[in-house]
């Protein structure tokens, strides 16, 4: 009587690299484009605006965040400002 093994052919080191080669060229192939086209138009994008900080370091803020902002007072000096931060002088 014949011995039916239960493993089957099992595959090798080498039989595995070209596996792994083809597995990399999936994408550009074009298999991994995804189906939603998630490409942002400029006028989608969101305007940044250029501000300094006390200390003279440039930062960039959205233009619809200073839009939300509201003015807690009007004409504060930067003695008081840094005193309403919680910045000892």
């Amino acid at each position: 009587m014949k011995k039916i093994s239960g493993k089957g052919k099992q595959i090798s080191r080498r039989g595995m690299l070209p596996i792994l080669g083809s597995s990399l060229l999936i994408p550009f192939l074009g298999l991994g484009n995804s189906k939603h086209n998630d490409v942002i138009l400029p006028e989608e994008k969101e305007e940044y605006q250029t501000l300094l900080k006390p200390d003279g370091t440039a930062v960039k803020v959205k233009v619809s965040a200073l839009k939300k902002s509201n003015i807690v007072e009007k004409n504060l000096n930067n003695r008081s400002f840094l005193n309403w931060l919680g910045k000892k002088i």
